[in-house]
């Protein structure tokens, strides 16, 4: 069972969690997002049960030139309007531009993205927090960060390698999740 108060902060990764991750690619517009069934209805839910709603997603595509910050902006822009006008929010929208290779201190698994959540918010507590996410970097995030981890298993790639850490949930994507915990209100 996960136990949370009104103080949790949930960080959400945005491909695959959010919106449909595209395989082998990035999504580098806005024609190309596309919501996960239910995740909009599951972030309008999540609104009611945690303090703070935030996403760290890594965008290396940035990083290899497939698309510039400006498009990424756009793209986040109107993912967040979309849910607003849903009746949910999103506090804060985290990235990382960097490359892979280049092991960047703001990529996950690495703690930049939840780093500049906690100067930005001075109320999120880190052991207080969810990471949700469908990839072991994700996991290994919210690992490093102190916080419990939910790994979302629609990612083929990732479920086998998922068993080398110690992911406190899984569930099947964030609809599941978003259920499970208006089910323990």
């Amino acid at each position: 069972m996960i136990y949370f108060d009104k103080n949790t902060t949930l960080f959400l990764d945005r491909d695959g969690v959010i919106n449909k991750r595209l395989p082998h690619r990035y999504v580098a517009s806005w024609e190309e997002f596309e919501f996960n069934e239910g995740a909009v209805a599951s972030i309008v839910k999540f609104d009611q049960f945690f303090k703070r709603i935030v996403v760290v997603t890594n965008q290396q595509g940035i990083g290899k030139k497939v698309m510039t910050e400006e498009t990424l902006h756009g793209i986040h822009k109107k993912m967040l309007k979309t849910i607003e006008d849903a009746g949910g929010r999103i506090d804060k929208v985290y990235y990382c531009p960097g490359l892979a290779l280049d092991h960047p201190k703001c990529r996950k698994p690495n703690t930049g993205m939840a780093d500049q959540a906690t100067l930005d918010f001075a109320d999120i507590d880190l052991k207080n927090a969810v990471m949700v996410g469908d990839s072991v970097s994700d996991m290994g995030f919210g690992i490093n960060c102190g916080m419990r981890t939910v790994f979302l298993e629609d990612n083929p790639d990732e479920v086998d390698k998922s068993w080398d850490y110690e992911i406190d949930f899984r569930f099947r994507d964030l609809k599941e999740f978003a259920k499970y915990i208006a089910s323990k209100e």
